[in-house]
C-alpha cells in the first residue's frame, strides 16, 4: 500500500494549473461507444479512474490512440460484446463505478449490456436504482444474476417516455441521456442534474448529432436519432481541484495562483469560501488567493451559526465538503457542515480530531467545526484515505500541521488527482511518495 510522508508547515508559492474534470471526462469517455466514427478529446486528466476507464474500452475493442498528453481518440467500430461476459471483464469493472455508465450507451446501440456491482469510494450507500430505473422505462430489461453478482441488461430497441427522475443522480442522468439518444422517438427527463460535467456531456452529445432540449436546466428533452457521428470535445477544469487548492493556500498562508479555472463553470464554490472568510481575487480565468494569516467564518443575519450543505447543482458540490471541513478547522468561528448526499463522507474527521481539530461529529451527515483561529496547529499524524476526497483534506490538514505525517492508501487520492506530490512539491510542499 502507497503512502505520502508530508513534511507540514511549508508555504505555497507560484502559479498551478488544474487537471481536467475526472467527472465529465469519466461521462464524455463512456459516450463514444454511440457511434463507430472516431471520437477526439482534449484535457483528459491522467489519473487512475480515468486510465482505468480507457483500459477497459480498450479490451472491449475500442481503438484508442494516444497523440499527444492529454489528448485521445476513441473509435468504438468494432466492439467485443462476447468480453463483456468474462471474468476479467468483470474483475475490472468492479474496481471502477464510473463503469456503471457504459450500461447506457451499450444498451443504446447493441442492445445488451452486463455490468456487475460497482466499486469505487466507501461513502455509503450510492443506489443504482436511478439507472435502472430510467434504462427500463426506455424499454430495456434487467436480470440480476446472485451468483455472480451482476446485472444482465438487453433490449430489442429503446423507446422514448417520459420520466421524473427519483433523485438528481449526476451519473444517473448521464447514463439515461446516452440510452436516450438513440431511443426511437421522443424523451422526457424531468428532475434531470444539471452539473457543468453533464452540460459537457450535453454539448458532446449535440456535437455528435443528438437532439437535445434544455441544456442546463433540470428538465432535458430528447428526440432519438437513428446514428451518432464522431466530433471532438475538450474536457473542463476539474473545479474539486480548484476548491481543493484555494483550500491549500489558505491552510497553509500560501499566496498562489491557479490557472485557466473557467470561472464561470465553478458555480457557488468561490462566493462558498467566501463565507469562511477566504479571499480570493478572479483576474480574467484564473484566481489569486493572497497570503492570509487569518480568515473569519461568516455568521448568518442573526448572529446564529453558519451551515454549509451541498445541494444539487446549482448548489455546492458534496465532493467539496471534505476540503471545507479541514480549511474551517484554522478559522476564526464555527461552521456547521452538513453532508446530505452521503452518510459515511465524515468519519474521517476522527482523524482530524486526532491532530488537535475541535470537531463535533454529530451524526453520519453533520459535523460542528469550532476554528482555532490559528492559536495551535495541527499535529502530525498517520491516517489511512477512505476515498478520494477525504484523501485531499487529510493532504491539505497534513500540509499545515506541525512535523510529518503519513497518509496510507494513497491509491485513493491517485484516483482523482493526476501526479498531485509532484505538481505541490514543484510549489514548495514537501511530500514523498513511498511505495
Amino acid at each position: 500500500m502507497a503512502s505520502f510522508i508530508i513534511e507540514g508547515g511549508h508555504k505555497l508559492s507560484g502559479e498551478i494549473v488544474p487537471q481536467g474534470a475526472k467527472n465529465e471526462a469519466l461521462q464524455v469517455i463512456c459516450a463514444t461507444l454511440l457511434t463507430p466514427e472516431k471520437v477526439t478529446i482534449h484535457n483528459i486528466p491522467d489519473i487512475l479512474d480515468v486510465n482505468n476507464l480507457i483500459v477497459l474500452l480498450k479490451e472491449i475493442g475500442v481503438k484508442v490512440d494516444r497523440p499527444k498528453p492529454g489528448t485521445y481518440t476513441f473509435q468504438a467500430d468494432d466492439i467485443d460484446l462476447e468480453y463483456l461476459k468474462t471474468e476479467a471483464f468483470l474483475k475490472v469493472s468492479t474496481t471502477l463505478r464510473g463503469s456503471v455508465m457504459l450500461v447506457g450507451p451499450l444498451v443504446a446501440r447493441f442492445g445488451e449490456a452486463l455490468v456487475p456491482k460497482p466499486g469505487g469510494d466507501k461513502i455509503g450507500r450510492r443506489r443504482l436504482d436511478t439507472h435502472f430505473i430510467g434504462i427500463q422505462k426506455l424499454g430495456a430489461d434487467f436480470n440480476y444474476d446472485p451468483e455472480r453478482q451482476l446485472f444482465e441488461v438487453k433490449s430489442n430497441g429503446l423507446k422514448g417516455t417520459y420520466m421524473l427522475l427519483d433523485e438528481a443522480s449526476v451519473t444517473g442522468t448521464a447514463n439515461i441521456l446516452m440510452a436516450s439518444v438513440l431511443a426511437e422517438g421522443k424523451t422526457t427527463i424531468y428532475n434531470a442534474a444539471c452539473e457543468p460535467y453533464l452540460q459537457q456531456l450535453t454539448k458532446m452529445l449535440m456535437a455528435m448529432g443528438a437532439r437535445i432540449e434544455g441544456l442546463a436546466s433540470n428538465l432535458l428533452r430528447i428526440e432519438g436519432v437513428e446514428t451518432l457521428h464522431g466530433c471532438e470535445h475538450t474536457i473542463l477544469p476539474d473545479m474539486i481541484e480548484v476548491g481543493s487548492f484555494i483550500g491549500m493556500a489558505a491552510m497553509t498562508r500560501s499566496n498562489l495562483r491557479i490557472k485557466n479555472v473557467s470561472y464561470d463553470d465553478l458555480g457557488i464554490i468561490p462566493d462558498a469560501f467566501g463565507k469562511l472568510g477566504i479571499s480570493l481575487v478572479r483576474e480574467n480565468e484564473d484566481i489569486v488567493i493572497p497570503e492570509q494569516d487569518s480568515y473569519t467564518i461568516e455568521t448568518f443575519i442573526d448572529g446564529s451559526i453558519l451551515t454549509i450543505a451541498d445541494a444539487p447543482w446549482p448548489g455546492l458540490t458534496p465532493d467539496l465538503l471534505s476540503v471545507f471541513l479541514v480549511v474551517a478547522t484554522q478559522a476564526n468561528g464555527s461552521v456547521l457542515i452538513h453532508q446530505k448526499m452521503f452518510e459515511s463522507r465524515l468519519f474521517f474527521v476522527d482523524k482530524l480530531i486526532d491532530m488537535g481539530a475541535q470537531i463535533i461529529l454529530c451524526d453520519p451527515h453533520r459535523a460542528t467545526v469550532i476554528g482555532a483561529n490559528r492559536r495551535y496547529n495541527l499535529r502530525a499524524t498517520t491516517m489511512v484515505s477512505p476515498d478520494i476526497r477525504a484523501g485531499i483534506a487529510m493532504l491539505i490538514a497534513a500540509m499545515s500541521a506541525e512535523g510529518t505525517s503519513c497518509i496510507q492508501n494513497i491509491d485513493q487520492i491517485d484516483r482523482g488527482y493526476e501526479d498531485i506530490d509532484k505538481r505541490l512539491n514543484a510549489l514548495g510542499a514537501r511530500i514523498m511518495r513511498r511505495s
